[in-house]
């Protein structure tokens, strides 16, 4: 069976380094962090990994995130050639939220508000983390995103719903069909390893 990621990645630079979010592409890629579902794991890939976190895609089918389809994804797609994503099955949490109440939430409050965690750091801390060359605390702040946005995931498809803080009215609780795609998701990764099986044979490097 094909791999279930979580996904979140760091980057070397800020939109104001960049000149705002309209230059997405040229941020750059400084960490990318990971729990494996197939393995049980969290994997912390530092730029000489890279290749690695590569072939790990290449054994995945589900990749699960917050705000990935804005993000993540097309920086990772950026420094793999223009990778494609598109069979991938994609769930990204903050893109489901805006899409049924019209707005962002940060990944901090949701955490807060659901699972009584939250985030040990922002994206600014992390980008000096990397200049200042303290991977090790990087990796930490970047898979405790991970293991936030595990979290939530594993709430919703337990509940069915997720609670979305205000901080000018009453925390409102949204549905979420999730649980209800499992055999529909599941029916879909057969499909995908099926088609990987038509392609030239890779050995697992993990």
């Amino acid at each position: 069976m094909l791999d279930k990621i979580v996904l979140d990645i760091e980057t070397k630079n800020s939109f104001a380094d960049v000149g705002g979010k309209q230059n997405l592409k040229m941020l750059d890629v400084s960490l990318i962090g990971v729990y494996s579902y197939k393995r049980d794991e969290y994997f912390g890939f530092e730029e000489k990994d890279f290749p690695l976190f590569e072939k790990m895609l290449k054994e995945t089918g589900v990749i699960i995130g917050f705000s990935i389809y804005n993000f993540d994804l097309p920086l990772i797609s950026k420094l793999y050639n223009n990778y494609d994503f598109s069979k991938y099955i994609i769930l990204d949490i903050l893109k489901e939220i805006e899409e049924k109440r019209g707005h962002r939430i940060k990944l901090d409050d949701l955490a807060q508000a659901n699972i009584g965690i939250g985030k040990n750091g922002n994206g600014l801390e992390a980008i000096e983390l990397y200049r200042e060359g303290k991977i090790d605390e990087l990796k930490k702040y970047c898979l405790n995103d991970v293991k936030i946005t595990k979290e939530l995931y594993e709430l919703i498809l337990e509940k069915g719903e997720i609670i979305i803080p205000s901080h000018f009215q009453k925390p409102i609780v949204m549905p979420f069909e999730w649980h209800k795609l499992q055999n529909e998701l599941n029916q879909k990764l057969e499909e995908l390893e099926k088609e990987l099986k038509n392609l030239p044979i890779q050995n697992s490097l993990f």
